[in-house]
């Protein structure tokens, strides 16, 4: 099976993006970072959380979101997640090499992002009356989870 791609655009938190390259690797999905990065890939925190499975992961790492965009291809079927969207995550109808794109903890996608892929956005439905926003690698477990759940356990 194609796995899902993980792309983090600008990530802060060397934390999240560990947890999230465990995840990745756990999952055969293939994690794209797209700089700046708010940490070095050296950072022993990012070692920490991703534990022995670092090693293991197939990370891509892009200067900029034009060459990601160059590299993915025309194909590429980019699903955009964010607080701005309309349309529930859960109405999205996953498939296998899905690139399932998130932006950075403080301030999320760039935002020119929200009005060139708008029918693109997806949005995690946050019932809690005091909440602006979830962890980006509990954000990124969600929507992996459901995709995989809709492509491998399918009945």
């Amino acid at each position: 099976m194609t796995p899902f791609n993980i792309v983090l655009v600008a990530p802060e938190i060397p934390q999240n993006t560990g947890t999230i390259g465990r995840l990745a690797v756990s999952t055969d999905a293939v994690l794209h970072l797209i700089d700046p990065l708010g940490f070095s890939l050296e950072d022993k925190y990012l070692k920490r959380a991703g534990l022995d499975y670092w090693q293991f992961l197939e990370l891509h790492r892009y200067p900029c979101w034009e060459d990601f965009i160059a590299a993915a291809g025309p194909s590429a079927r980019l699903l955009f997640f964010s607080t701005h969207g309309e349309k529930s995550y859960f109405d999205e109808r996953y498939r296998p090499g899905d690139y399932l794109v998130f932006g950075r903890e403080s301030s999320g996608l760039p935002p020119e992002f929200y009005g060139r892929y708008r029918d693109s956005l997806r949005v995690i439905p946050m019932p809690g009356r005091r909440s602006r926003s979830l962890n980006l690698a509990n954000a990124v477990s969600i929507v992996l989870y459901e995709a995989l759940r809709q492509t491998l356990y399918a009945e």
